[in-house]
């Protein structure tokens, strides 16, 4: 059951959100890719691949501290990214429709859900991944690697400006959850979402005001930086190549995929009306984003 809801968070959360959908390519499911940081020692690298259950056959590529800051350097502190790629994964590729499920190890910043929002922004779909490191670090970095790896097994190349929208939403939203909780701060970005749908803003000052309301309703204050910050997301987010059709048949797979946890009758209701819901603000969307 706890599995199954994860897969229903990571991935419900996500359809509210903006974001871009892929097929993919010759994927085999079952292909396995682990990415290793470049600065584990050998000592390291072997015991997060034995924690892995790592085989000869999986496809092993390494992230560099180079990369790390390339995509996260426009976000937080170079001394929060640090000097040393230690971050690791495992990617396996799933059924077509399978979803994302998440887990991760020594993470202590950044939650699953917030890995696969970002994954999904960023537009990996039906994957199992595991994120580790050979002791505790944020996890901010491990997306670099996660996106390497998924571009590498579906022969993928996502465009350079939807990696940095991924990686930037999971640092706003880190951000925010230090500040205001967790639950608040997908709360907030949720409702930003729905009030856009049905509200469609024309200007960056529109979208400024819209938050600030939100926010209010909420009753969550945010600084300058950190509405600055939600406006610039925003806008960047508007302007991706969405295909619509494409995120509401994944809709469609995610109500099929619950199976069990729908057919509990304290939730069968709650979840059909909140999918019903998200397909109404896809209709919504589509019309906004497509102008």
């Amino acid at each position: 059951m706890k599995l199954i809801w994860r897969k229903y968070v990571a991935l419900t959360l996500v359809f509210a959100l903006v974001l871009p959908a892929f097929v993919l390519a010759d994927a085999i499911p079952g292909d396995v890719i682990i990415t290793l940081g470049e600065d584990l020692s050998e000592t390291q690298k072997q015991a997060l691949l034995d924690e892995m259950g790592a085989t000869q056959e999986d496809t092993i590529i390494y992230v560099t501290n180079e990369e790390e800051h390339q995509y996260l350097g426009n976000y937080i502190s170079a001394s929060r990214i640090g000097t040393n790629a230690l971050s690791s994964s495992k990617i396996t590729l799933g059924e077509e429709g399978a979803g994302l499920a998440v887990e991760s190890n020594n993470i202590n910043w950044v939650s699953d859900e917030m890995y696969a929002n970002a994954l999904i922004t960023a537009g990996v779909e039906d994957a199992d991944i595991y994120i580790t490191a050979p002791i505790p670090v944020s996890g901010t970095a491990a997306l670099t690697g996660l996106i390497k790896a998924y571009e590498i097994a579906t022969e993928i190349e996502i465009p350079e400006e939807q990696k940095q929208i991924a990686n930037e939403e999971l640092i706003r939203t880190g951000e925010l959850s230090d500040s205001i909780g967790m639950e608040e701060a997908t709360e907030l970005m949720n409702r930003i979402k729905e009030e856009i749908a049905n509200n469609p803003v024309e200007t960056e000052e529109d979208l400024r005001e819209l938050i600030r309301r939100v926010a209010a309703e909420l009753g969550i204050t945010l600084t300058d930086e950190e509405l600055n910050g939600l406006v610039s997301l925003f806008m960047r987010m508007k302007d991706l190549n969405i295909d619509w059709n494409q995120v509401q048949d994944q809709i469609s797979r995610v109500r099929d995929n619950l199976g069990e946890f729908l057919n509990r009758e304290d939730t069968q209701g709650f979840i059909k009306n909140f999918l019903d819901l998200i397909n109404r603000l896809i209709d919504s969307l589509r019309g906004l984003f497509s102008s």
